[in-house]
């Protein structure tokens, strides 16, 4: 078996959906929210803007609302901002929602099963060892581990023995890495 690295198999793990909010409802018992369509409201005091992103519970939709701005001057806000609030643009959705300082100022968390991928070129038989360069699209925190034993078709204690690579298998990761499967 040769030590030279003959191939690299670019690997991409991307979103799929929205993840889920770990918020309790206050009409329900339910611990999850959803962005549903992802719509915000906007609302103006003459010249201070208040500014949610509506979030339905996944029971019983009851709708509440997470502050985005609270009482800030028009003119503070750039004009494409706003223009993305008030048409309900999703990408504006995801990148407030995905952000870390909405889920501190909340005080939730995200559920990601459920929302996100593997595209992965098929592992061919031959020359090995291979390496495998994992890029996230979005910051979507997965188990290396799961992750390589869901691509490879392979038991995770067989990765384990048989993957070579620079970060802890078990600890959810959102940065690239890459792996040596030998």
């Amino acid at each position: 078996m040769s030590s030279h690295l003959h191939s690299v198999l670019p690997w991409a793990v991307r979103r799929t959906r929205l993840p889920l909010l770990a918020l309790p409802c206050a009409d329900c018992p339910s611990e999850r929210a959803g962005t549903g369509d992802g719509r915000f409201r906007v609302n103006a005091n003459g010249k201070l803007l208040d500014v949610w992103l509506l979030v339905n519970c996944v029971v019983c939709d009851r709708t509440s609302k997470l502050t985005v701005h609270h009482r800030v001057p028009v003119r503070s806000l750039p004009a494409g901002l706003l223009a993305g609030y008030t048409a309900n643009a999703s990408a504006l959705v995801a990148d407030t929602l995905l952000h870390p300082s909405t889920a501190r100022r909340h005080r939730f968390g995200l559920d990601w099963d459920g929302c996100w991928e593997l595209h992965a070129p098929p592992v061919p038989e031959s020359p090995w060892p291979l390496r495998f360069a994992v890029g996230f699209d979005d910051p979507v925190p997965v188990r290396p581990g799961l992750l390589i034993a869901r691509g490879l078709g392979l038991s995770r204690s067989e990765v384990v023995r048989r993957v070579k690579i620079d970060v802890p298998l078990n600890r959810r990761t959102k940065r690239d890495f890459s792996f040596v499967l030998v």
